[in-house]
């Protein structure tokens, strides 16, 4: 008899679970310290272009910890920030953060290439500015600021964006990389020295390992969400499935032939949460087809225009139900929140209670009201 055919309900609740987002949450990887570790190495990369987000991220799936937790963390190096992949910024585990860079940044490095002489920068300059920054930064961190300082002293002035893309350049071509902030500025270090014991792995163990830890941290997923959370092409995807072998199966559901962990397969359905995600979660950035927890219907309420900004989700029973936005005040957080399914009152209810860890999270009531 043949296995039977997965719903889109079972593939909702499956991503859920693999996206540490039921009950069990990030402490099922295990408890005490380097938790945020734990999580990040779960999840293989998780963006972290919009600091908030990126703490909130990690907090949902680890209940209890603060944000200050959270930071002290980061600021630890027990996880990193750098460019990896997609050519925008993630959270990685340090010993990977090298040869994930090296494999993935190739594309978005072309692509960054191409607009330079727009920005009045040559292949030269690019070089010349790591030169510059793998000197500044020798034994030390230093803030974005001290940074552009260095380069506009070796002669490559950094307004008008310049600073910037060779800095970013100089991250995916792994001299530096984010290593955590000072007050509101982001601190850059070099990257042998913050992550000073990197794992190696060759190009097909590397494209195995991002392919079995995407589906094992997302499945059930189709190659296409693969290589899109890449931005690595098809055959590379396809490449690495085949090298991840038994850690990764194929299984037929309602939206056709998925990928998935087979431990996922074997495990028992779990009640979904209600929750408050934070914009740029892997929930909807995870994934090309989000179908299964977002109706194509609402997405752009969700995703504006398709322009790669995630706006703040509700999430009841594993599907996207409404959008949030929290302005922080000195003793509250206030936050407007957008109905985009037709909500009732007591589902409204839901959303507000789901509220309350984040205020635990940042240390402050929260106030909703809905637009």
């Amino acid at each position: 008899m043949s296995a039977p055919t997965l719903s889109l309900a079972r593939i909702r609740g499956m991503r859920m679970r693999a996206l540490l987002l039921t009950g069990e949450r990030g402490h099922a990887l295990g408890e005490g310290p380097g938790g945020v570790g734990r999580v990040v190495e779960h999840m293989g990369a998780m963006q972290a272009q919009d600091v908030a987000s990126g703490r909130w991220s990690l907090g949902v799936r680890l209940p209890g910890l603060t944000a200050a937790d959270v930071d002290a963390a980061i600021d630890s190096g027990e996880v990193l920030r750098t460019w990896p992949m997609r050519g925008t910024m993630h959270l990685v585990p340090p010993r990977d953060a090298a040869w994930m860079t090296a494999l993935m940044s190739s594309r978005p490095r072309a692509a960054a290439a191409a607009r330079r002489a727009g920005l009045g920068l040559t292949d030269s300059d690019v070089a010349r500015g790591a030169e510059a920054l793998r000197d500044a930064l020798a034994g030390r961190r230093l803030t974005r600021s001290a940074c552009l300082e260095a380069l506009d002293a070796a002669g490559i002035p950094p307004a008008g964006q310049r600073g910037y893309h060779v800095m970013v350049d100089a991250a995916q071509a792994g001299v530096v990389c984010v290593a955590g902030e000072q007050g509101k500025e982001q601190l850059f270090a070099l990257l042998d020295e913050w992550a000073p014991d990197p794992h190696r792995p060759t190009r097909d163990e590397g494209l195995g390992i991002l392919a079995a830890r995407y589906v094992r941290s997302h499945g059930p997923v189709t190659e296409r969400d693969l290589a899109r959370w890449t931005g690595l092409p098809l055959r590379d995807c396809r490449a690495g499935i085949a090298v991840a072998g038994d850690a990764v199966t194929r299984v037929e559901t309602e939206a056709g032939t998925m990928l998935v962990a087979p431990d996922a397969l074997a495990a028992e359905a779990v009640d979904l949460d209600d929750l408050a995600l934070p914009g740029f979660d892997e929930l909807v950035l995870g994934y090309g087809d989000r179908t299964a927890q977002l109706d194509k219907e609402h997405e752009a309420a969700v995703v504006p225009g398709g322009n790669g900004v995630f706006r703040s989700t509700f999430v009841l029973g594993g599907r996207v139900v409404g959008t949030w936005r929290r302005t922080l005040r000195a003793r509250s957080v206030s936050v407007e929140a957008h109905d985009i399914v037709g909500l009732g009152a007591s589902e409204r209810e839901r959303c507000e209670r789901a509220l309350e860890p984040f205020g635990a999270f940042v240390g402050l009531p929260v106030t909703l009201g809905w637009a």
